[in-house]
């Protein structure tokens, strides 16, 4: 992690905090001189909540660029100032003793209640050894905690840099299972395989057979692996009642390089000038 980044992490925190905070969390940061800094830093971070008021930050849009600069996916969006700030702590944290750093951040995760994961995880991109992190990573995409699984699928760019595909697809599924956004999801697309859409024509099927819908999105994740029998499934979305799914049909048909799709998607004349002029995009059906 450059020290870019957590100069712009603390330039957010000074826009956002009193002098009384802004002095605590000072008095916090610059205490890495000493032999205690790993326990200040460690205690600062749980008692975070005692001395900064729990609203949400406000940044800019130089803010935003600067961190997706250094950190291609990073955000802070939407943040509280308590969440932000214990993510910092844990970037004043010294990386130089791999055992040590490693020991301290365990025993965070090993003792944490749910904001205090929320944190952790939101740090991952930021911490030092990334690889030590991946079991608790994936780890995240089980919890049955809500928020601790959103800090983790959601706007974090750690799971498309690191997860195998196994892990991958099965955070992807679960964000779909929990009717949560997918493309909220960074690296949706770079990391979109045959098998992830060979699941999600099953997890179709299941929902039709239920007399239930699916999220128009999902259809994205199937526009390169086009088969005959997905072919079916999208003739099923150009039949439906549906808007979005009508969409979703014309936009996975125009991104396969099938020629079978592409003859479909020629039944449905202003459906393909829409997607084929780009003013019909996946962005459409973000909602």
């Amino acid at each position: 992690m450059s020290d870019i980044i957590k100069q712009k992490i603390g330039e957010i925190i000074a826009s956002n905090t009193s002098a009384g905070e802004a002095e605590w969390l000072q008095q916090k940061g610059t205490s890495a001189g000493g032999s205690s800094a790993p326990i200040e830093l460690m205690t600062a971070f749980v008692a975070a909540p005692r001395f900064l008021t729990k609203k949400i930050i406000h940044t800019t849009d130089a803010d935003k660029a600067a961190l997706n600069i250094e950190i291609p996916g990073f955000s802070v969006e939407g943040w509280s100032l308590v969440r932000l700030a214990r993510v910092w702590l844990l970037t004043q944290l010294d990386p130089s003793d791999r055992d040590d750093y490693v020991k301290n951040i365990e025993t965070l995760f090993d003792t944490a209640e749910m904001n205090e994961l929320v944190a952790l995880y939101s740090a991952l991109p930021l911490l030092s050894y990334p690889d030590q992190w991946l079991f608790r990573a994936t780890d995240a995409v089980r919890s049955n905690m809500g928020f601790v699984f959103d800090a983790i699928a959601l706007h974090n760019p750690y799971p498309e840099k690191y997860f195998s595909e196994l892990a991958w697809n099965q955070l992807v599924l679960k964000t779909i299972f929990n009717d949560k956004p997918i493309h909220f999801i960074e690296g949706l697309e770079n990391r979109s395989n045959e098998k992830l859409a060979v699941t999600l024509a099953d997890f179709a099927h299941e929902r039709w057979a239920a007399g239930r819908s699916v999220p128009a999105q999902v259809w994205r994740l199937t526009s390169k692996y086009l088969t005959p029998a997905l072919l079916a499934d999208m003739q099923h979305l150009f039949d439906s009642e549906k808007e979005d799914d009508r969409k979703a049909a014309a936009l996975a048909c125009g991104e396969s390089t099938l020629p079978a799709a592409n003859y479909l998607l020629a039944k449905y004349t202003d459906l393909e000038k829409s997607v084929k002029s780009g003013a019909l995009t996946w962005a459409d059906l973000e909602h």
